[in-house]
């Protein structure tokens, strides 16, 4: 850890230097396209365009989680935003999610598409037009949202606090990373003693809550983001988040799902497009991943 750095802010803050890390060359402090780009469309309702980010991964999951339970209107085109490179700022992108954030969805399924932006949003939206994965029982349902809703306040506390400041920051700030790590120790207890109680989230079954989790904190546990934090957290610790864990990976949907518009990991992991679900069966052989 470095020494504390004394930083006086100044009384008026202005956007007069780059921040540093990873992802300076694409933060800036105004919305809005950066130019001129038209969206890709496919021949499928639902068109997708994303990047296999944990938020990303919810989306490609669940799409193919339904797939699985035979809902034929599920089939899409999932199109990659390149996040490093600015994709998300074409003015295309912009109007389908105007907070240019991945994932964004069309369904062109209605007689006037229909835009979905910010991954909860996605999910329930998707879990509604198929009656899938999130129970009708108002208890149950009240459940499933609820800790949908809880994925999407806490998350940013371990990917954007603590994922940052550890994996990416360009300087390590003792505080911030103390100060994070311990948010999402607490986190993880939280998903601990209710997976104690529960298999589920939501109770005995799988819902777009697992979902959702799984996608952020399913992915640190296995050690797939964030270098070693998993180590650095002890995550092994966690037992019923394990198991949980464990069993939400081994699913057949959600194991081709991670791997669409993904650019990390193993090639054979890398379906950079999806549009078919024969184009898995290519992606073993090599034809889809483009370097």
């Amino acid at each position: 850890m470095s020494e504390a750095i004394n930083y006086t802010p100044p009384k008026i803050w202005v956007w007069n230097k780059p921040n540093g890390g990873d992802f300076a060359a694409i933060n800036r402090p105004t919305a809005g396209s950066t130019h001129e780009k038209d969206l890709p469309v496919g021949k499928h309702s639902l068109q997708l365009y994303s990047l296999a980010t944990p938020n990303g991964q919810k989306v490609t999951i669940f799409l193919e989680e339904l797939l699985e339970l035979g809902h034929k209107g599920a089939e899409y085109d999932a199109w990659l935003i390149r996040i490093g490179q600015g994709d998300q700022f074409g003015s295309g992108f912009v109007k389908v999610n105007p907070n240019s954030k991945i994932p964004a969805l069309i369904d062109r399924s209605a007689k006037d598409p229909i835009r979905v932006f910010e991954s909860g949003a996605i999910l329930t939206y998707l879990a509604e037009k198929f009656a899938a994965l999130l129970p009708t029982d108002p208890a149950k349902r009240a459940e499933t949202l609820s800790w949908l809703f809880w994925q999407m306040g806490s998350a940013p506390y371990l990917g954007g606090g603590f994922g940052h400041f550890y994996a990416y920051a360009p300087t390590k700030i003792e505080y911030a990373i103390d100060r994070f790590a311990m948010e999402a120790k607490r986190q993880y207890d939280v998903l601990d003693r209710r997976l104690a109680e529960t298999p589920y989230l939501a109770g005995d079954e799988y819902s777009i809550a697992d979902i959702a989790v799984w996608s952020w904190y399913g992915n640190v546990a296995l050690g797939r983001f964030y270098g070693d934090a998993a180590e650095f957290l002890s995550l092994d610790e966690y037992a019923n988040v394990q198991r949980w864990v464990k069993a939400i990976a081994d699913r057949p949907a959600v194991k081709r799902g991670r791997m669409v518009n993904s650019l990390f990991g193993e090639p054979s992991e890398q379906l950079l497009e999806r549009h078919d679900a024969s184009d898995f069966d290519r992606l073993t052989q090599n034809q889809f991943h483009v370097p």
